[in-house]
């Protein structure tokens, strides 16, 4: 049975990390970083429709198996919306401080973001140049029909230069990973961007899963996840 985003967050309780670096002079600009003092490194960032309501926790197990598996983290925190500075640009311009912040402690990166954060990590890599795993990602906010979408560009019209599918191609890898049951976040998106992008992106169905399989360290989908960060990175 898919678990929610609750079990997710909860079961149980993430230990903390190795270390918390700061990457710009505002509060919300910090991340964890868990088993640093490789040549990679890879930048997590959590969804929850932009919303202050969720923070860097929702993927410090997700954080865990990955450094399990070989790949240290830095899992990113960022201003969203109900933070000051937080929406529209806001929330962009932190991921492109943290990207930079990154960059001093390895040569090799890759962006991974989920829902929210997937659409921010695609955003991201097009203007940095880093590839990215997007899982379950919003890759095209004007259609994706949820109040979320109003709040994070305070009542404004979409631009082009928030959308990932605007913005296809990138320049870089793409791998996008989505379950065709996602009742958060529709499958479509990716399929959009995917058809959008070209030979740069791959896109990896997940039959039958849904919003969160993609980050639940114990479903059977996420170890999609967890090859798709070691290709990127050459691991």
């Amino acid at each position: 049975m898919a678990r929610n985003a609750a079990d997710i967050l909860t079961d149980p309780p993430p230990p903390a990390a190795d270390e918390r670096i700061v990457y710009g002079p505002e509060p919300l600009q910090f991340a964890d970083v868990r088993h640093a003092g490789r040549d990679s490194l890879a930048l997590v960032l959590h969804g929850g429709s932009w919303k202050a309501t969720y923070n860097l926790t929702h993927l410090a197990h997700l954080c865990i198996l990955l450094g399990e598996n070989g790949v240290p983290t830095l899992n990113v925190e960022y201003r969203r919306v109900g933070d000051p500075g937080g929406g529209w640009p806001g929330s962009l311009h932190d991921v492109l401080l943290a990207v930079e912040r990154a960059r001093a402690l390895a040569p090799r990166l890759v962006l991974v973001g989920h829902s929210a954060g997937g659409h921010l990590a695609l955003l991201a890599a097009k203007r940095a140049g880093v590839p990215v795993v997007a899982l379950a990602a919003v890759c095209d906010p004007p259609t994706w029909e949820n109040d979320a979408v109003a709040a994070f560009f305070a009542g404004k019209a979409p631009v082009p230069e928030a959308s990932p599918l605007a913005q296809a191609p990138l320049g870089v890898r793409s791998i996008v990973i989505h379950g065709t049951a996602d009742d958060v976040v529709p499958f479509e998106q990716s399929q959009r961007y995917s058809h959008a992008a070209g030979d740069e992106a791959t896109l990896y169905p997940l039959d039958d899963a849904g919003h969160f399989e993609p980050i639940d360290p114990q479903s059977p989908e996420v170890h999609v996840t967890l090859s798709a960060v070691a290709e990127l990175l050459g691991c």
